[in-house]
């Protein structure tokens, strides 16, 4: 009996936040297309051009970077935006921000995709622990500017998305969290890449910055 009417609870809960996100999506019709737009073309674009440099066979469901992680903080976002449309419409109403959303939005596109061809086959969403023959040291192009310019790319996207939105909360939670996620894994990655390219990456560490603030 108890498990039938916590199952109701949450049905209701779940029927409830999308009724308000539903009412959010007319009363601000731009801001949530964007939003979408932004998600859609994101992966879209990331699972083509890893198809596109490395071949269907070394292509999965993975290249399209959904992880659960990832999904919990796109529903956290999504919950904001509801919550605070329902009780502080005027909060939503401010389109000066969402715009300010959208450039960076486009600008971590931007950058991230030119890491990406810079790159070509050199990149990949995961980090490799073993020295490929191939594998050769990108320097040019944006990466005359920023070692990690992928990962500024994304930093950039993912902080936009919730500005976009106008949501306080997560705009500080996203820039936390995603701040602490690549400067551990950029520890982690320049590991192997100074195991690979030895003195060469070392220097080139010493005089390109990371492209995360406060990550040297």
């Amino acid at each position: 009996m108890m498990k039938t009417v916590n199952a109701c609870f949450l049905y209701d809960q779940i029927s409830a936040s999308f009724d308000k996100l539903l009412a959010m999506a007319i009363a601000h019709p731009a801001q949530l297309i964007c939003f979408f737009a932004a998600l859609f073309f994101f992966h879209a674009s990331e699972f083509l051009l890893a198809l596109f440099f490395h071949g269907p066979s070394k292509v999965s469901s993975s290249s399209l970077l959904f992880s659960k992680q990832y999904l919990f903080a796109m529903v956290c976002g999504l919950l904001e935006y509801s919550i605070e449309g329902t009780f502080v419409p005027e909060l939503k109403s401010n389109m000066q921000i969402s715009y300010i959303g959208v450039a960076l939005v486009i600008t971590g596109e931007a950058v991230r995709k030119a890491a990406i061809l810079t790159a070509r086959q050199n990149f990949t969403h995961d980090i490799k622990i073993f020295h490929r023959e191939n594998h050769e040291l990108v320097t040019r192009g944006i990466y005359r500017f920023f070692r990690h310019p992928s990962y500024l790319g994304f930093f950039l996207w993912s902080i936009g998305t919730q500005v976009l939105l106008i949501n306080p909360l997560c705009i500080v939670g996203y820039t936390l969290v995603t701040w602490r996620y690549f400067s551990q894994r950029i520890l982690y990655e320049e590991f192997f890449l100074r195991q690979f390219f030895g003195r060469q990456y070392t220097e080139y560490a010493n005089r390109v910055s990371s492209g995360i603030p406060f990550v040297k």
